[in-house]
């Protein structure tokens, strides 16, 4: 029977395979190649994944009150406000028509946290979330992940009309397959994601991280009534290149909204384990328990001309944080080195520095 008991937190708990530094080595090169492609396309340097924003919007997260010890760790320690601010993508590492329809991605930023620094991230008083909505990352080690995004590499920022009706197909296929229980990660990082709805979905950290002196995945759950009547829901993407930019932004405009973030804390490392990304952890094992709420007020989520100007000089990296949550697993290693070329790389391409604001105000 699977331990209901906390794993806590050891350096043991992850494994470094042998050939590791080879294989972010390989993920740097096509991180490289896809950031070169499109900058030169563009005349503008975007993020090498999730490049192409949906949504940017403020407001602030509110730790609840009276945890008990095991989940009032880190950032949670105490309760409180902090300012945050939300990034809504999709994961592609070029600006495709939102025809070619792939998984949504939340990046979640706090503001004024307290604690020692990770590596890389001494001097600011940031906290970055970024998540998915599937519960588990499409592939299980960075070896995998190196093999898929190579062959999306030679795909960046090429052939949009065949990535559209390729898409189109996927789609046909994904809900077959999703008809009798099952599903693929694969099809749907390639464009057979379902065109639902950003702000209706689920989020999930998809890794491992540390979580004082436990290890936890995360999940950013909408609550608000009006996020709930949307998930589920599809958005006609067939003629509308940024279809997904207009229904965040109507929405949000409309009537903001507010989510719950949750913990899921490991108590089994063979059931929940900490290296392979691709396993959801079960929560009948160990439930998702909220730890804080994250509310949006009404806002314009999107405006041309100066939301550019935004996105630019915002970075989102699992590493930006405190060392009491540490990024745990190969996944997670692999995203440090990887994430620092994408910044540098748009910083020093446009001529604006990437850094982390102290205070909403410092935002564009």
């Amino acid at each position: 029977m699977p331990s209901t008991q906390p794993v806590r937190f050891d350096p043991s708990v992850e494994t470094i395979a042998p050939d590791e530094a080879e294989t972010l080595q390989g993920l740097k090169a096509s991180f490289q190649e896809i950031l070169e492609t499109t900058s030169q396309d563009y005349g503008h340097a975007v993020r090498a994944v999730h490049a192409k924003a949906h949504g940017i919007a403020r407001g602030s997260i509110t730790i609840s009150e009276g945890l008990p010890p095991l989940l009032a760790q880190g950032a949670f320690a105490k309760p409180g406000r902090h300012d945050a601010v939300i990034r809504i993508s999709t994961n592609a590492g070029d600006i495709l028509d939102d025809s070619v329809s792939l998984p949504r991605g939340l990046a979640l930023k706090i503001l004024d946290v307290a604690g020692d620094r990770l590596p890389g991230s001494e001097g600011d008083t940031t906290q970055d979330f970024i998540m998915v909505n599937a519960p588990a990352f499409s592939a299980s080690d960075p070896k995998a992940f190196g093999k898929n995004l190579k062959l999306l590499t030679k795909t960046t920022d090429r052939f949009e009309g065949v990535k559209k009706a390729m898409s189109a197909t996927f789609r046909v296929v994904e809900s077959a397959l999703e008809a009798v229980g099952t599903q693929s990660a694969t099809l749907q990082t390639l464009g057979g994601a379902k065109p639902v709805h950003p702000l209706g979905e689920t989020y999930y950290s998809q890794t491992a991280f540390r979580y004082g002196d436990s290890i936890a995945k995360f999940a950013l759950v909408p609550v608000s009534p009006e996020l709930v009547a949307l998930t589920g829901t599809l958005v006609d993407i067939t003629t509308r290149p940024d279809a997904l930019r207009e229904v965040v932004r109507d929405a949000l405009a409309e009537h903001g909204g507010t989510w719950e973030l949750r913990v899921q804390i490991n108590t089994d490392l063979e059931a929940m384990p900490i290296e392979d990304a691709s396993v959801v952890w079960d929560e009948a094992i160990s439930p998702f328990t909220t730890i804080a709420k994250l509310e949006i007020p009404a806002q314009a989520s999107w405006e041309q001309g100066s939301s550019e100007r935004t996105d630019d000089a915002l970075v989102y990296s699992v590493w930006n944080g405190i060392t009491a949550h540490q990024p745990l697993g190969g996944i997670n290693r692999v995203r440090k080195e990887t994430y620092e070329l994408s910044s540098e790389f748009r910083g020093r391409f446009n001529g604006c520095p990437v850094h982390q604001p102290a205070k909403l105000s410092d935002l564009a």
